[in-house]
């Protein structure tokens, strides 16, 4: 019995260890093969997880906020200003014109913190950040121009502050006034999944002879979309070294984009205003698409001839609260019985010509302006056609500017404006009427938005009775319609 008894027990121990054998050859098979997995995907595949705006990270995102088919709003805006604790004093209103609290998303980044004057920091500005301290990074690259390696790092900033939620990233200046409701009109016609990079060019031909016509002046306003953003800002620190001999932001940002494998989309709207001097001329003949941004006011004469420049600011934005789609868009009409030709840039001035003039010849801009800088090239100077200053009483118009604007009614926008100065030349001898005595023209628009401009509108001179009032309402042109 004693002999059952042991030979029972060592049975027991042999099956024991089996079980443990099997335990042991099952966990070192499955070790085996968990070793080989890891290798194989996290060796020798790239490893995502780690990188904080991967692919992987962007298209999570997409589906998470951004591809949907609901239209595009003011909040897919993120908005990034890049400017100077100093400059801000004289600068704000600039930006405090067009910036919506509580309804924007975006940073001004400073060069310092505020001091003086501008603590406490104004509810009317948008939030700021101190910029990321570069020292140690622009000693490594003996960076040409420290300054501009700022300003361009600051696209990675602003994209570090909002990992996702945003369909477009802009990025301006602390100058830089946008026109926002044009800009989100403008961009809901694209697919901010793609990759987009809108710019304008500089209206002086040799800033963009001397830096690239492929590159976007970024005080006018530089436009990424989402995964263009996102791969700029995950690339920015090797680009910045690799283009760090060079000294313009707006060169490098253009450089990093075209590594990305992007190029400049030009956008008419977009205005740097290269430009010196009186620049009603330019804006009294846009180009026939939305506005979307105003640069350099610093460096030119207020726009209004009666205000300084924050306050010319402001008063161009009352006339852009009203109706952003029709700002500056230039609408032509003839008064045959007097010869008269009269050219609206809405919600900011009217000319009137005593002449018969095409619509051909008067949608180029007046050189009222300088060039950008001295130079003894001989024109053309800048990138769009011009017309010559004109003593002639037939090609020299009267000039109004914008005074108010009321919505009268559902359906339509009243503008005023008022005679800037005397024109102080005879009538035009063409067998015109002088204008002499106008000195306020009224102009209804209707109230509807207008958001496809593949034709402009026509306008009619609804009463000119003998009095110094004008009025003229404009309206959408007839079907085969001709403006002559």
């Amino acid at each position: 019995m004693s002999s059952a008894i042991k030979s029972s027990a060592i049975k027991e121990r042999l099956s024991n260890i089996n079980h443990v054998a099997t335990l042991y050859k099952t966990m070192v098979i499955f070790g085996i093969v968990f070793y080989l997995c890891y290798i194989f995907f996290h060796v020798t595949q790239p490893n995502w997880t780690k990188d904080l705006f991967s692919v992987s990270t962007i298209e999570k995102t997409l589906q998470k906020s951004n591809a949907t088919d609901s239209p595009t709003h003011i909040s897919h805006l993120l908005i990034g200003l890049i400017g100077s604790e100093k400059g801000w004093y004289h600068r704000k209103d600039y930006i405090e014109s067009w910036w919506r609290p509580n309804e924007m998303r975006g940073y001004l980044h400073l060069d310092e913190d505020p001091e003086g004057e501008l603590v406490p920091w104004s509810s009317a500005s948008p939030p700021y950040r101190v910029s990321d301290n570069l020292t140690k990074f622009l000693e490594e690259t003996n960076a040409s121009a420290p300054v501009q390696i700022r300003m361009v790092h600051g696209i990675m900033e602003t994209v570090r502050e909002y990992q996702e939620g945003f369909r477009w990233l802009v990025m301006g200046d602390d100058d830089s006034i946008f026109f926002v409701d044009n800009m989100v009109d403008v961009l809901a016609k694209y697919d901010h999944t793609k990759y987009y990079y809108f710019g304008g060019q500089s209206e002086f031909i040799l800033s963009n002879y001397w830096l690239s016509f492929n590159m976007g002046f970024g005080g006018a306003g530089l436009i990424f979309s989402y995964p263009l953003a996102k791969a700029l800002a995950n690339d920015m620190e090797s680009c910045l070294r690799r283009y760090a001999y060079l000294d313009s932001a707006d060169h490098i940002t253009m450089m990093c984009i075209a590594d990305i494998g992007v190029n400049l989309s030009p956008h008419k709207g977009i205005h740097q205003i290269d430009l010196r001097g009186n620049i009603s001329g330019f804006l009294s003949y846009h180009p026939k698409s939305l506005l979307m941004s105003l640069h350099h006011f610093d460096m030119i004469e207020p726009i209004f001839p009666t205000m300084n420049r924050s306050e010319s600011t402001r008063h161009l934005m009352k006339s852009a609260n009203a109706d952003q789609s029709r700002l500056l868009q230039q609408t032509i009409c003839y008064h045959i019985q007097r010869n008269w030709s009269i050219s609206i840039s809405w919600g900011y001035s009217v000319h009137i010509y005593e002449k018969v003039i095409s619509r051909g010849w008067l949608q180029n801009p007046i050189e009222t302006f300088n060039t950008w800088v001295d130079t003894d090239w001989d024109p053309p100077h800048y990138m769009f056609n011009t017309r010559l200053l004109s003593n002639d009483s037939c090609e020299a118009p009267h000039v109004f500017f914008f005074q108010s604007t009321e919505k009268v009614s559902e359906s339509s926008i009243f503008t005023s404006y008022n005679r800037s100065s005397s024109r102080d030349l005879p009538p035009c001898e063409d067998g015109s009427y002088s204008a002499d005595y106008v000195s306020h023209i009224h102009v209804y628009s209707p109230a509807l938005k207008r958001i496809e401009i593949d034709r402009c509108e026509c306008c009619d001179v609804a009463s000119l009775d003998g009095t110094n009032y004008m009025t003229i309402k404009l309206r959408e042109c007839r079907p085969n319609e001709i403006i002559a």
